[in-house]
């Protein structure tokens, strides 16, 4: 159950951190090589000191955008604008289209599909173009004059825009699939648990500062081991993938599941209590209850037990609020499994066994009669209880 959600993924501010470390690394090495340039091959005119000026200026500009903007797209894009007008001035006091810079502006090019998507690195192509074209507009005769050589040279840019911004495309894709394989586990396309904490605690955050409640619910199957001795390891991987699909037909989509480990699941309701989700666990127990899942041609039946406990009453941060939930659902499973149990005192816990039972007896009287003939399972997203 991986969403969509920013503050999952890695925070974009330290991706485009790493970028902006990039074009300082680009930024130098042209600023070094054009300063190389003049102090090598000094021109018989002032363009040397207007080089050097421009060079100073764009040293002082990038010096500002670091020092004024967060790191983001913005910042990225005003920088690559300005090496690019940096560029075009050095090519126009350097052999304009016969300088030795003018292959330089690929580089800028490349940076940007690979930073900034293939929206602004087609922009970037077209103010490349149009640069190009002001570079040639002092030749004799004018470069557009002759069309094909014209395309010749401009075609270089838009091709390496274009591949730059393909290679961005699939570069990206393939960080978000992997991004997405080290959140989620494997076997039942639930967060896992580093993805789960950090979910957990953003939510706990959020509760602090508005004074509103979470539940932490804890969920065990009760007879794996019995099931991977009579049927198979296989059967048991099946039962756990079974138990993942029950739980994801019964909670809505703000509440956070993960597989905790082994058979064991945990979930996060937000902006409810411990009695105010009570209701949705039993739906999850009673339809773990009333459906078997078929494996080799077999129906196997399976129980759990369930175990939950409540900020703030339970427990003032998410650790001892997990630790309590995890004790209610072995206190389930030592008064006979198949049941929900609150994190409460011992005494209030056995005085609650009765109407808890699954078997036999009714779950908190509202809950239909599952011995004899089985009842209707919704298996479809339902809301809380308010």
């Amino acid at each position: 159950m991986i969403e969509a959600k920013g503050w999952v993924t890695a925070q974009v501010g330290e991706r485009y951190a790493g970028h902006n470390r990039v074009l300082g690394v680009i930024a130098s090495l042209l600023v070094g090589l054009v300063l190389l340039d003049v102090y090598l091959l000094p021109p018989q005119s002032p363009w040397g000191l207007y080089v050097v000026l421009a060079t100073l200026a764009l040293a002082g500009l990038l010096l500002l955008t670091r020092r004024l903007l967060p790191d983001g797209q913005l910042k990225a894009s005003l920088e690559l604008v300005l090496l690019l007008v940096y560029l075009v001035f050095v090519c126009w006091c350097t052999g304009r289209t016969d300088s030795p810079f003018v292959s330089a502006i690929y580089l800028v090019l490349m940076a940007t599909s690979l930073t900034l998507g293939r929206r602004i690195t087609y922009l970037m192509a077209g103010l490349a173009v149009a640069s190009y074209s002001l570079l040639a507009a002092g030749e004799s005769p004018a470069l557009w004059s002759h069309i094909p050589g014209y395309l010749i040279r401009v075609f270089p840019f838009i091709l390496i825009a274009h591949v730059g911004a393909i290679l961005a495309g699939e570069t990206e894709a393939a960080r978000a699939e992997v991004e997405r394989l080290s959140l989620t586990d494997d076997l039942t396309d639930f967060n896992n648990m580093r993805s789960f904490e950090s979910l957990a605690l953003q939510q706990e955050k959020v509760a602090r500062r508005y004074r509103t409640p979470f539940a932490i619910c804890m969920l065990d199957a009760d007879n794996l081991k019995q099931i991977n001795d009579r049927y198979g390891h296989l059967a048991g991987t099946e039962l756990i993938k079974w138990t993942a699909r029950v739980i994801r037909s019964n909670i809505r989509e703000s509440d956070i599941a993960a597989r905790f480990g082994g058979d064991e699941f945990i979930i996060m309701y937000t902006d409810h209590d411990k009695e105010q989700i009570r209701p949705a666990v039993e739906r999850i127990v009673r339809a773990m209850s009333a459906c078997p899942f078929s494996y080799d041609g077999n129906l196997i039946e399976c129980t759990l037990s369930a175990g939950i406990a409540s900020f703030p009453w339970d427990g003032d941060d998410l650790k001892s609020v997990v630790k309590q939930a995890d004790l209610a659902m072995y206190r389930s499973k030592r008064l006979g499994k198949n049941r929900v149990s609150l994190a409460e005192s011992e005494r209030d816990q056995r005085a609650e066994g009765e109407k808890l039972q699954v078997r036999g007896e009714k779950l908190r009287g509202s809950v239909a009669q599952l011995d004899g003939e089985r009842t209707g399972i919704h298996l479809g997203k339902r809301e809380l209880p308010r």
